[in-house]
């Protein structure tokens, strides 16, 4: 046996009646040769690791656009966190971990810079409109190794379209990420938000402290024990309803104190002006766009093109970008 049949003979003896072996999966867009030594989910894992968009990842915003300081989430950190989580649940529940992994690696390969932020800009300008959730598949599909795409499984593909809000990924694996996307963003969104001094431990609703948790170690842990417990032997992934309940109290404060709070969002509006500024640029002189795009230009049109080349853009990619365009430079005498 190969060592990928040998992680597969386990996969049928030790996972759970509900979880999705890779020997079971739907497959590729694309037929492959199996690798000898990983299963088609572990191969998934390091496709979307050696990515150039899961690279950019480290200098897009999570929440706070441009914090001074080394500690303040990342679109990278909060993708480590989650997969964190997932994997945990994932354990606790004997699903298959390297399909949760790969769902949480590329759930967010698709973000804009400055965060929401940039995903509403780009959904008021594009045609159709724009979600990360779907710009992430494109990204694996059309987007990565020179347009090639990366080509990955059918479940990892769906876990990632799904991992956010509509109806739930097919696998037990993507609804796994969805819960695990929520559990990290809300707790260290609450964990930055004290460390800028637009919360203090005090603000956080009791009710919901009482049943989770006061700090974050102890809410991620209440979240995942819970998961797990709520979900063992059932077909969907849910939490209990005491603790659904603080979850969604927790949520609500976030979006009322610090989602919507000028203190934190009041340099927003600049970067949605950014990158529409950007958008309306190259939509009229699609000529600008690099090499990569042009092919992109010629088949799916100019709006398609722009979008991608914006939504592929790091912060300071796109503040460089912006700043070249439209502020003037210095004269100097030569």
């Amino acid at each position: 046996m190969t060592l990928r049949e040998q992680t597969q003979a386990r996969e049928a003896l030790c996972l759970s009646e509900f979880a999705c072996r890779s020997a079971d999966s739907r497959g590729r867009a694309r037929q492959e040769e199996e690798c000898p030594v990983r299963t088609a989910f572990q191969r998934d894992v390091d496709r979307i690791v050696y990515s150039k968009a899961f690279r950019r990842l480290k200098d897009k915003t999570q929440v706070f656009l441009k914090p001074e300081g080394d500690h303040y989430r990342t679109r990278l950190t909060h993708t480590l966190e989650v997969t964190r989580i997932a994997r945990s649940i994932a354990r606790g529940l004997s699903l298959n971990e390297d399909l949760t992994e790969a769902v949480a690696m590329g759930h967010d390969l698709g973000h804009t810079p400055f965060g929401h932020a940039g995903e509403r800009a780009l959904n008021l300008v594009m045609p159709g409109g724009f979600t990360h959730f779907a710009q992430s598949v494109r990204v694996t599909d059309r987007l990565e190794k020179n347009g090639e795409g990366l080509n990955l499984t059918w479940e990892v593909r769906d876990g990632i379209l799904h991992h956010t809000r509509g109806e739930n990924a097919a696998t037990l694996e993507g609804q796994t990420v969805r819960l695990a996307d929520r559990i990290a963003y809300i707790n260290h969104d609450i964990e930055d938000a004290i460390r800028g001094n637009v919360l203090t431990p005090n603000d956080l609703p009791a009710d919901a402290v009482a049943v989770l948790g006061s700090n974050l170690g102890q809410r991620v842990d209440t979240l995942v024990q819970d998961a797990i417990r709520a979900s063992a032997g059932k077909r969907v992934i849910c939490q209990s309803p005491e603790v659904a309940k603080a979850t969604e109290e927790l949520h609500s404060f976030m979006f009322a104190e610090v989602y919507t709070n000028p203190k934190v969002k009041g340099e927003e509006g600049k970067a949605v002006r950014m990158l529409t500024d950007l958008f309306r640029y190259f939509q009229r002189s699609p000529d600008q766009l690099p090499r990569d795009f042009q092919e992109i230009l010629e088949r799916e049109g100019v709006e398609r093109a722009v979008c991608d080349y914006i939504a592929g853009m790091t912060d300071p990619y796109a503040i460089e970008t912006y700043t070249r365009l439209f502020v003037p430079a210095g004269w100097a005498v030569k």
